[in-house]
């Protein structure tokens, strides 16, 4: 890689109009006799190479290669609330040993809290090597500045590979904050992962609006670091556990933060998409928020949990935490109905473990009937109705 550098001193008003005329990126602004590039600069070298002579010059970044074998071991941040630990770590920690398999590096888990032993041993049963414990009153509630220096106290002590979070609301707001202090890279809401002999992490995840799977690794770049979607990886067997528990001492860690708790506002509870069993979605193709109604005799038959496409959300038919796809849930039920949806590949990504998928739909090349089980090519007004009819026949 490298970058545009201007010679201030021949640039004219003439010569920054040739320039800006001629870039098709509308990359130069030209404000008070200053010329300079932003952030539209594509680096296509097109003012190098056709631009005035002597004004632009392309200049090769030169990388520092860094020694990889001085970095090992795959850590999962095991995040917490109240002393409970969220499910995606131990499907972090599943996916962390199927790619240490490859390099043969050991498996961690962070734990930061206070008083938080319980969820340590609940780590070890998963069979990792060590889980590191950091434990402080200051540490009770989430606090990204606090938390972020303990990570980084265990990075410069432990030189870890990489670095798995969970792609939740509070992971995404704590890896940014890790990568930052580390000066690394961060993929986010990975979908697939995988590693190369070397060390280098593969982080896959849709790009260009779910268009293409960017496969992004940074090989001169230590930790590796990774936000991954709860439901995206399966939590590994419990085994007999051989590990051990590192309670790493926290004094010379330091606690300062400009954040101030004032108040717990709890959301009114809302059953949890991601754990449901039988799931039936619904899309755009219901014209009416009253016409949800077609969907209740089978709901009520299957005790199915309700869910949606992004443009019902935007409709205010329901909390945005009964959402599928890459904005929203992340499901893997045994069984999941798609009603009028329209197989954007948002939310196929969001659904795409089921174990049984049915699909119902009007249009006969829409994505869904692709990965699903079974497939009724039909409208949703026309099929609903008749089916209600079939299980009002069942249960009489």
């Amino acid at each position: 890689m490298g970058y545009i550098k201007i010679n201030q001193k021949k640039v004219t008003q003439d010569l920054a109009d040739e320039l800006q005329d001629i870039c098709p990126f509308n990359a130069f602004d030209y404000v008070d006799q200053y010329l300079s590039i932003n952030a539209a600069c594509k680096v296509c070298k097109i003012c190098v190479n056709k631009g005035p002579e002597g004004i632009c010059e392309f200049i090769e970044e030169t990388q520092v290669q860094i020694n990889k074998k001085d970095y090992k071991g795959i850590a999962v941040y095991i995040e917490q609330k109240d002393n409970q630990a969220h499910k995606v770590g131990w499907e972090l920690i599943g996916k962390a040993k199927e790619l240490a398999l490859k390099t043969e590096e050991p498996v961690y888990a962070i734990v930061i809290g206070n008083d938080v032993m319980k969820i340590a041993e609940e780590a070890l049963n998963y069979g990792i090597d060590k889980v590191f414990v950091y434990q402080n009153k200051a540490y009770r509630n989430f606090n990204v500045e606090n938390y972020t220096n303990v990570i980084e106290a265990f990075y410069r002590k432990y030189k870890v590979n990489i670095i798995l979070v969970g792609g939740t609301m509070l992971g995404r707001s704590f890896a940014p904050r890790i990568a930052a202090r580390l000066r690394t890279g961060l993929t986010a809401d990975c979908t697939k992962l995988d590693i190369k002999e070397n060390g280098d992490l593969l982080q896959i995840r849709p790009a260009f609006g779910g268009n293409i799977m960017a496969k992004i690794h940074t090989p001169n770049n230590r930790p590796q670091l990774a936000t991954i979607r709860y439901k995206m990886f399966d939590a590994p067997p419990k085994i007999k556990r051989f590990g051990e528990i590192v309670e790493e001492p926290t004094d010379d860690i330091i606690i300062k933060t400009t954040i101030e708790l004032l108040d717990t506002i709890h959301q009114p509870k809302v059953k949890d998409i991601n754990d449901a069993e039988i799931i039936i979605a619904v899309g755009r193709a219901f014209k009416k928020q009253s016409d949800l109604d077609l969907i209740k005799p089978l709901q009520k038959r299957l005790n199915a949990e309700i869910a949606c496409t992004r443009p019902l959300i935007e409709n205010g038919w329901f909390d945005p935490r009964k959402q599928i796809g890459l904005s929203g849930r992340t499901v893997k039920p045994k069984l999941i109905i798609n009603l009028g949806i329209s197989g954007a590949v948002q939310y196929i990504e969001g659904m795409k473990e089921s174990e049984l998928i049915i699909t119902v739909n009007h249009d006969s090349s829409n994505k869904l009937f692709d990965i699903s089980h079974y497939a009724i090519h039909g409208d949703i007004y026309d099929i609903l109705p008749e089916l209600n009819k079939q299980l009002e026949v069942l249960e009489q």
